[in-house]
Formats: structure tokens, C-alpha cells, sequence
């Protein structure tokens, strides 16, 4: 796949007329070309023609960067340096979202592009226009050969370029290595789902080193599963499996974003009842179309791109009410897919919900009964896509995956049934219910249903297996874990909820998204400022920059395992309060009443504490810093032996503390 609009031996750029690499440049342009574009493309190439004459080096415009949707300006291979090139044509001054751009660009290469890794990359910001003193030339605090932001004008990018190139040391470049170099990035949830929407294919944005399980496949299978199906006039429901962060939810919007068209028999809608995912992800769709659109010239409004948004992103409820209203009408889509299926509400919850709601006092059906009753009304087929989490179940009410198998089991006996491999596995909760399938026709198991790598963290694989030990309290395990995941993927303790801002501020480079993550049952942390009862909007929390106060970035609200479930920071700050607390005799679970700590006695909620815990400490993409407040000994509800034990269980594992 070529990557860029225009690339040549910098000699080659300098023999060819400006004119015919603007044409070159025009026709590689997926958009129609605006008068400004082609100016600003001319002007680039007469900057540069006039500096580069001193050297040889490879040439790049419009160099594609997929996960975010964008394009770099110019990339240039000089010596041992890979310059990143932003140019802002006019502008008098440095914006510091400008700043944050061309530092991404250069991050994704660092992070993801194979023969980028090892050398220096240099990102340099050109306001054409703007006055300033000479920049200078350092690399950033990470000491991995990315150089800080440079910002120059136009008359002092030449200095710059030699300054840059007399500071590295290193062997040239070649191009065709560098060329050959494969993309593999891992995007956040909210970049995955843009980059789909405009188009991308799965592979486009997802890793293909060996060592990541092939999201393609998975993706290629339940295509496949949808096509029989139809073809067969069969219906049929198949259970992706995947640790946190694996990609399941990838897997989702791939599928769907393939049958987006409404006219189209294979039409599919993707469902969550993941409140803020769903926001969030249509907000930032939203955002996202709206900004695509007026860079192209085209007038559209928000209300106008959000609706079409809404119809191929949807909460699960809202599914149901409407399959409620049209109680005998199949709904539109003959494919839906489940995000967090095992959070389904079960029997009990489903009923109390539509007698108190709905006014349906004889509803008998659990929820995932009901949502696959939904899709057999089709006449002809459909096709039922579970994404299941393993030990992700947070809330009361929650049925776990065994409820979709008994529905199956108890109503639906025509239905062909694709398993993952790995559904038997204990986390899943699905193995004694799986047993009363194995006599029934029509039933499949499948090992690319399910992802076995966490694609959370580019910088660390294992995580959530380093996670899932120091929960279960296997300490030996966890320690050979933690040695092989803190190599590349920082990981510190300390008492100090300051020290942990600084921290993260310090790892944090570009555009990085960092924040505080906390449980929903941590209400003695007020001391501290957090009050995880003061509400927090996640769609500011998540999409907005970092001048906005209600952003993470700002590190004073705060997000519950409910805010952040299915999403992800670069970094995080999960603050550790004492409803979870370490004990000689294992976890203690605890819930705040009145002006009391309470022991958790319930299995069920037990269980739920401890997951929310789980997902607090599978957030972080590049890293992790844990606070485990000291107490106060003259305050009985944060006495420090509720605190200390836990904070030394943490450093005997070989945590760093700071």
C-alpha cells in the first residue's frame, strides 16, 4: 500500500517542475481539490526546493497516517534523521494543538511503523510567518530518540535542518528498508472506530506483527458466518471471546462498519449498553465527519452527521424499547452486534426494569432471550454477534454469558450456534451450560473467535495477565510478570497523589491522553479531591483537548470503572482506596454507608468489586502509576492499616515506588 501522495530521491524532486509534482499530488487526492490546497502544496515545494539542494535524502508528501485519519505534510530521510514536517502557510504564531500534531505524527512513527523505531525523527512545526529566536534541539525526557518539538519559520527551517542533522549520529537511512517497513499500530477505541467510518478496513489499522493475534481473521470469519447464513436462510449466533483489551470491540464495528448501507440485505447495527462507549463514540464519529466535511468544502451540520451516526451505533436499550413498540415486526437490521454481552441484564433485572418502566408486569423474559427473539422474526435469516469480556460483569443485574446459552437452549432450538474456543474458560462463566449444547445439531467451535493478545498496550502484551494474577493473589506468577511487562511498559507505586501527576504529565508526550481513574465504591478519597459522586460528563472527559477543565487532561475529575469500561488512556492514575483492601486472608470488600465502612458479604457483588478494580488496571495503553493513599490516623474512616497492607502487598511484587 503506498502511503504517500508523492515521494522521490530528493534529487529527483529537485530536477522535476513543481507544476508536474502538484499534478502528480492532485491525482493521488481522494477529494476534490480546493484553490487553497494546491497554493499551500506549491508554496511547501518552493520552500523546499530553495533548501534542499546540500542534500540527499528521500521525499514525502502527504505521508498517510491511518489511525488518526491524517496526513503529514512532508517527510524527509536525511543522513540518520526522519524530519516530520507540519507546515501552517501564513500563520504568525504556534498553536498549541499545531505543537501537538506534528508531535503525534513523529509518535506514530516512533510507536508503529517497524523501520521508524530505532532512528531519530525530527518534528518540526512551520509557521511560515511567525518571528522567533533560534530554535534548539533536544531530545524528549524518554531519552528513545525523538526529538522535542521544534518550531521555526521559514527563513530559519535551514538552520534548523543542519543543526538537527550535526546533533544525531547514526548511519543514513536507506530508503527502500524504510519503505519496507511495516505499519502496525494499535488505535484507541475512538480512532479505530473514525478510521473504520471513513472507510479503513481493519487491517489498515491494526497490527500485523506475528505476535497479535489476527484481528482480520476473526473479522473474515463472522463475515463469513453472516454470508452462509444468508445464503442458507439460516439464523445463526456466534460468541467472540477476548482478554481485556484484545479487541473485540474492533472486531464489532469492523463488521458493521462493512454493512452500513441501510439498503443492503446485510445491514447491521452494533449495540452496547455501555452508556458512555456509545456516547462517546458518537460524539466523536460526529466531531469527526463534521471536521471532514468543511475541510472538503462541503456544508453539513452536527445534527445532521449525528443522525446518521446514531443509526449504526445504538445502546442496546434503546434497540429493545423499539423492538418493544413493533412487538411482531422484525427490526430493519438483520445483523446486530453485542457489545459486553455478559453484561446483559438477566431475568430478574429485565422484569423489574419493564414492570417500573415499561408498565409490563408480565414480562418474562431475560434480556438476552428477548434480544434474539428480536432478530428470529425475520422470515428468512439473521445473524447474532456476542463480544464477550472475560470477568468485565461490574453491575447488579449483570446475567454473564450462561443466560445466552440457556435462552438458546430453552427457546431457540433451530439456531446454529458458533463458539469460541475458549467460552469454557472460568473467567467466561459458561462451562457448565456449554455441556447441555454438546448433543445439540448445528453447533461450531471455533479458535478464531477468540483474541488471546491485549491490543490495549503496543507497549505491553500481558498486562491484563499481570493484572488478573495480583487479583488473585498468585504472587510468585505475578512477579515474573511484572519483570517481563515493566521493561517496556512503566509501572509505579506511590503514597503521593501529586507525585502521581507529575508523573504522568512527564510521560506523557503530544496529544497522549492521561487521566484519574478510580472505583465507584472509593468514597473516602474526598481528602484527596476526588469525590466520585460528583458527576463527570465522559464525553468531555475523553474527547476534549487540554484546555478544557472538564478534559482527563486537567486531572481533576474523575472516571469510575463505569466511565471507562471498553476505553482506554495512554496513561493512568488508578487511586486505590480502601473498599478493596489487602488482607493477610485475601481481599477485604468493603461499601462506605453513613459514615462507615461495610463488609461486603454477597459473592455476586464481591465479585463485581473485584472486577471494577480489573478494568480500573486495564485502562492504560503505555503505562501506569498507582496511588495507595497513606490514611490518617486521627480520621477512623482512612486509618492507615486499611491502606498500608495493600501498598506493601503491591511493592512485594517488585513494584517501583516513587
Amino acid at each position: 500500500m503506498q502511503r504517500e501522495y508523492y515521494s522521490a530521491s530528493i534529487a529527483t524532486f529537485l530536477e522535476t517542475r513543481p507544476e508536474d509534482i502538484v499534478g502528480i499530488l492532485a491525482t493521488n487526492n481522494q477529494f476534490s481539490l480546493e484553490t487553497t490546497q494546491r497554493d499551500a502544496w506549491m508554496e511547501q515545494i518552493t520552500i523546499l526546493r530553495a533548501l534542499l539542494p546540500p542534500y540527499d535524502g528521500s521525499i514525502y508528501f502527504e505521508y498517510s497516517i491511518p489511525r488518526m485519519g491524517k496526513r503529514i505534510d512532508v517527510v524527509l530521510l536525511i543522513g540518520p534523521i526522519i524530519f516530520v514536517l507540519e507546515f501552517k502557510i501564513g500563520e504568525t504564531t504556534f498553536a498549541a494543538h499545531a505543537v501537538d500534531q506534528v508531535w503525534d505524527y513523529a509518535l506514530d512513527l516512533k510507536n508503529f511503523h517497524e523501520s521508524s523505531h530505532e532512528q531519530f525523527i525530527a518534528p518540526i512545526l512551520i509557521a511560515t510567518r511567525a518571528k522567533v529566536v533560534a530554535p534548539c534541539v533536544a531530545v524528549t525526557p524518554q531519552d528513545d530518540k525523538l526529538l522535542l518539538p521544534i518550531k521555526t519559520n521559514t527563513d530559519l527551517l535551514g538552520d534548523v535542518l543542519g543543526n538537527v542533522l550535526r546533533f544525531a549520529e547514526g548511519a543514513s537511512i536507506e530508503r527502500d528498508q524504510w519503505e519496507r517497513g511495516r505499519y502496525c499500530p494499535t488505535p484507541t477505541i475512538v480512532e479505530a472506530a473514525m478510521a473504520l467510518y471513513r472507510g479503513h478496513s481493519v487491517s489498515d489499522i491494526s497490527r500485523s506483527d506475528a505476535g497479535a493475534t489476527n484481528l482480520t481473521q476473526t473479522s473474515a470469519l463472522i463475515s463469513e458466518i453472516i454470508r452462509s447464513s444468508k445464503e442458507s436462510s439460516v439464523k445463526s449466533i456466534c460468541f467472540v471471546t477476548g482478554v481485556p483489551g484484545a479487541g473485540k470491540t474492533l472486531v464489532g464495528l469492523n463488521v458493521a462498519t462493512e454493512n452500513i448501507d441501510k439498503s443492503g440485505d446485510n445491514y447491521s447495527v452494533f449495540l452496547s449498553g455501555n452508556g458512555p462507549l456509545v456516547a462517546i463514540l458518537r460524539e466523536a464519529l460526529t466531531r469527526d465527519k463534521v471536521r471532514h466535511e468543511r475541510e472538503r468544502g462541503r456544508k453539513i451540520t452536527k445534527g445532521a452527521a449525528m443522525s446518521e451516526v446514531k443509526m449504526f451505533i445504538q445502546n442496546v436499550h434503546h434497540f429493545r424499547d423499539e423492538c418493544l413498540i413493533d412487538s411482531d415486526q422484525p427490526p430493519i437490521e438483520h445483523v446486530a452486534l453485542f457489545d459486553e454481552a455478559q453484561r446483559a441484564w438477566n431475568l430478574e433485572q429485565t422484569s423489574s426494569f419493564m414492570q417500573r418502566k415499561k408498565k409490563r408486569p408480565d414480562f418474562k423474559l431475560s434480556e438476552p432471550e428477548f434480544l434474539i427473539s428480536c432478530l428470529d422474526r425475520h422470515p428468512d435469516w439473521a445473524v447474532v454477534v456476542c463480544l464477550v469480556g472475560g470477568g468485565q460483569e461490574i453491575n447488579t443485574g449483570e446475567a454473564g454469558i450462561s443466560e445466552w446459552i440457556d435462552s438458546l437452549k430453552r427457546s431457540f432450538p433451530q439456531w446454529h450456534i458458533y463458539i469460541s474456543s475458549r467460552l469454557t474458560d472460568s473467567e467466561y462463566g459458561a462451562g457448565k451450560v456449554l455441556e447441555q449444547l454438546e448433543s445439540r445439531p448445528n453447533v461450531v467451535v471455533k479458535d478464531d473467535l477468540h483474541l488471546a493478545v491485549s491490543m490495549r498496550s503496543f507497549r505491553a502484551e500481558h498486562v491484563s495477565l499481570l493484572v488478573k494474577q495480583i487479583l488473585d493473589l498468585r504472587v510468585d506468577d505475578a512477579k515474573l510478570a511484572l519483570e517481563k511487562v515493566q521493561a517496556r511498559y512503566p509501572l509505579v507505586i506511590t503514597r503521593d497523589l501529586c507525585a502521581a501527576k507529575r508523573w504522568l504529565k512527564n510521560k506523557a508526550r503530544g496529544s497522549e491522553r492521561y487521566g484519574i481513574v478510580v472505583s465507584s465504591q472509593a468514597e473516602r478519597l474526598k481528602p484527596h479531591a476526588i469525590d466520585v459522586r460528583s458527576p463527570m460528563d465522559p464525553i468531555h472527559w475523553f474527547l476534549d483537548g487540554k484546555e478544557d477543565v472538564r478534559s482527563s487532561y486537567y486531572l481533576e475529575d474523575v472516571a469510575t470503572e463505569f466511565d471507562v469500561q471498553g476505553l482506554e488512556l495512554d496513561w493512568a492514575c488508578i487511586t486505590w482506596d480502601a473498599d478493596f483492601r489487602y488482607t493477610k486472608d485475601g481481599w477485604e470488600h468493603r461499601s462506605f454507608v453513613g459514615s462507615k465502612w461495610h463488609h461486603i458479604k454477597k459473592p455476586q457483588r464481591q465479585t463485581y468489586l473485584k472486577n471494577a478494580y480489573r478494568v480500573l488496571l486495564t485502562r492504560a495503553r503505555q503505562g501506569m502509576v498507582i496511588v495507595v493513599p497513606p490514611g490518617d490516623p486521627e480520621d477512623p474512616t482512612r486509618n492507615p492499616k486499611f491502606y498500608d497492607p495493600t501498598f506493601e502487598y503491591l511493592q512485594s511484587i517488585g513494584f517501583k515506588v516513587i
